[in-house]
């Protein structure tokens, strides 16, 4: 059964994790840096050096949030950047900092399905994820997607919480995940299921070796996966 963020009310997860990020999309930024002590943004800018010997012109971002990934991608120098998401609240604020940064020529953000891209195939030269593909209510099905508007010989890179093996890292990692995060999340973001549901994500999400498999099985070749930071996220690498 799937992680879903409202265990009381009815919708798939899909619609709940919409529901989710437009109810948190105004303290998200916020929240995501001071959640991570800003580690997060070091680990955006690592993800995307892994695509810069491609040199991609066309990038897609899949869940691309208020657009943090995206704008990172633009250190590639890439002809354009399109980022997907299917919470309309989060695409706003998106808006709102590409304008504000004079970004907006550069990075379209769309709303969309990354389980059915309205994109033709092989589109594409790398397609990217930060802290999405868990949210995927059918893993293999975007993970599929991606593939298909990919160009053969493109790449996607795609950051993801992970889980530390290592005592005693892994353990304090835990407690903060389960007793601190939710606890500071549910306050500042004002929706008490949202950081609850980010470690229950997380626990649930197949990563490393599992991920990798996962990725081979929908086409991917050369997997690779890089963990960052003791194993709290990882970098996968796959290449059509």
């Amino acid at each position: 059964m799937s992680v879903v963020p409202y265990k009381d009310k009815q919708g798939s997860k899909k619609e709940q994790v919409a529901t989710m990020f437009d109810n948190i999309s105004g303290n998200y930024d916020f929240l995501n840096h001071f959640l991570s002590l800003g580690i997060d943004i070091a680990w955006r800018k690592k993800a995307i050096r892994q695509l810069k010997d491609l040199r991609p012109k066309q990038i897609l971002d899949i869940a691309t949030g208020t657009g943090d990934f995206a704008i990172e991608a633009l250190a590639l120098k890439p002809d354009k950047v399109t980022g997907v998401d299917i919470s309309e609240g989060m695409l706003a604020v998106g808006r709102q900092k590409m304008k504000k940064k004079g970004l907006d020529q550069k990075i379209e953000l769309l709303s969309g399905d990354s389980e059915a891209l309205q994109f033709e195939d092989n589109k594409f030269d790398a397609v990217i994820v930060s802290f999405g593909v868990r949210n995927f209510e059918h893993l293999e099905k975007g993970l599929a997607d991606m593939y298909r508007v990919l160009k053969p010989g493109g790449r996607t890179v795609i950051l993801e919480f992970s889980k530390p093996k290592s005592f005693p890292f892994k353990q304090l990692y835990h407690f903060y995940f389960k007793w601190i995060l939710p606890k500071i999340g549910n306050t500042i973001s004002k929706d008490q299921a949202a950081y609850t549901y980010l470690p229950e994500s997380v626990r649930a999400f197949p990563d490393g070796q599992n991920f990798l498999e996962i990725l081979e099985k929908v086409g991917f070749k050369n997997t690779q996966c890089k963990p960052l930071t003791l194993g709290i996220s990882s970098i996968y690498i796959g290449t059509k």
